[in-house]
């Protein structure tokens, strides 16, 4: 069995030795990722364009290990201010439209000037699937 690790550039993943991503089989599971610019240090003003960057970045973490956010089954999104769960709420719809994994938001609070951040699941392969709908 393999174990694959990703890294984003995150000073935290450092600090607390831990990783973006990890891929076991089918499996990848990525971390909470906030909407910086790993690079530039930068971090946008509103919780949209927070969750967008941070979306990018899972993006990313998932094509290095063979997978895409179509083989997401699975989001945890975190916003502490409820005047941003709208904006937030149409970020996701805009972005996993079709895909329809599991969601749940939190509203508890994030360190510093940070709105939004994002933690999936995915199953490589899932993106391709037969899907089955059952309205309750």
């Amino acid at each position: 069995m393999m174990i694959t690790s990703v890294k984003s550039g995150s000073k935290f993943e450092t600090l607390a030795s831990y990783s973006r991503a990890v891929a076991i089989g089918d499996w990848i599971f990525v971390s909470n990722t906030a909407g910086i610019d790993y690079e530039t240090r930068t971090l946008p003003d509103t919780a949209a364009e927070q969750l967008r960057l941070a979306v990018a970045t899972v993006e990313r973490a998932l094509e290095a290990v063979d997978s895409s956010l179509a083989d997401v089954v699975r989001i945890q999104v975190f916003v502490p201010d409820e005047a941003d769960v709208d904006e937030t709420t149409q970020v996701l719809g805009e972005v996993f439209r079709g895909i329809e994994p599991a969601l749940t938001m939190t509203r508890s609070p994030l360190a510093g000037e940070y709105k939004a951040e994002i933690e999936v699941t995915a199953h490589r392969g899932a993106g391709s699937a037969r899907r089955e709908r059952i309205d309750l």
